[in-house]
């Protein structure tokens, strides 16, 4: 566990720090409905819309928490040329997130997905159904290229590059090889968080899959201590990766690292969990962050951990920042001394 003084240093550290995000943005709408009756047309709610949100999620999300940490995020990737995408791009830059280099695509959508929520007088409001706007076709050449150029020009100025792949068409072969072929050319610090094949991104130094992520990577499933502890030491070996971290929601965070035994960081909040909605794209920026700003993979993935506890107490995507977390820390070494 980090203690107050640790987290201070490490935050300082971070402050400022670069971070180039290549993946898929996309829109996170919640859209908040009183419940008022059921429907006589058909057996639903009908609900009276109270509120309207739209938050940055996927790629955007991990961009949005390294800002919320006051480091320095630069975003690559695509939205559609329509209300949605200039929306979530005001977002971003408003929160200091730098888009230049995001390319409008006239022929699909801005990433959509749409969550619904029901509430009363005498509940809170609950997720009742989600409606995805995607185009999962790999992008144009054209794109490509423009992305390409854009990692190239980018990159130098980077610590990390954080890949953040929802397996919606941006992160083509073309693309994934070249990003890996600069990162590792040029020796920066490559995070991978993907929905996607593992193995397609061999040769990263460091991959945030969850549990069931992880079981189709590996083939088995993880039930047990030894079982996590030969998935995570088969996917460090077939990945060429100096660290693997395998989250696992209520059961916390299991670190590999080369040459090191497995460690489990338990998670920090379970009984206050009201939305789980972008909580690894927390863990993603967080742990980037910080591997960027000096930290050991144990410090990073702690304070990633700690990062994901505190999002998931809010409703719908989510940041934290700096004064929260030392807040959290600090909270949990009262309780520990006490116990």
């Amino acid at each position: 566990m980090l203690d107050p003084v640790t987290v201070r240093a490490l935050l300082s550290r971070m402050n400022g720090a670069r971070i180039l995000v290549l993946g898929d943005l996309i829109a996170d709408e919640f859209l908040l409905g009183e419940v008022e009756r059921i429907s006589r047309e058909a057996p639903v709610l009908i609900l009276r819309h109270c509120a309207t949100n739209l938050m940055p999620g996927g790629a955007a999300n991990a961009a949005a928490n390294i800002t919320a940490l006051r480091g320095k995020a630069e975003m690559l990737g695509i939205v559609g040329k329509d209300p949605t995408g200039r929306q979530l791009l005001t977002f971003l830059e408003g929160i200091r997130v730098t888009t230049r280099c995001v390319v409008l695509d006239p022929t699909r959508p801005t990433t959509t997905k749409t969550r619904i929520s029901a509430s009363s007088s005498q509940l809170v409001a609950q997720q009742i159904v989600r409606v995805d706007r995607l185009v999962r076709d790999d992008i144009a050449p054209e794109i490509e290229d423009s992305l390409i150029a854009a990692i190239e020009a980018r990159l130098p100025g980077a610590e990390a590059l954080l890949i953040s792949d929802y397996r919606n068409g941006l992160l083509t072969p073309r693309l994934r090889e070249v990003a890996l072929q600069l990162g590792l050319a040029q020796r920066k610090l490559l995070v991978v968080d993907t929905q996607g094949d593992l193995q397609s991104y061999r040769g990263a130094a460091v991959f945030t899959p969850n549990q069931p992520e992880a079981e189709a990577a590996v083939g088995f499933p993880i039930t047990d201590a030894a079982s996590l502890k030969r998935a995570g030491l088969q996917l460090l070996e077939c990945l060429e990766a100096e660290a693997i971290l395998i989250t696992r929601g209520a059961n916390g965070i299991a670190l590999f690292e080369r040459d090191r035994e497995m460690q489990e960081i338990p998670a920090f909040n379970r009984s206050e969990v009201f939305d789980v909605t972008g909580a690894g794209d927390t863990v993603a920026g967080t742990l980037t962050l910080a591997l960027a700003a000096g930290a050991t993979y144990c410090e990073a993935a702690v304070l990633a951990n700690l990062a994901a506890s505190q999002v998931v107490r809010r409703f719908g995507t989510s940041t934290v920042n700096g004064a929260e977390l030392v807040a959290a820390v600090e909270q949990l070494s009262r309780s520990t001394a006490t116990e």
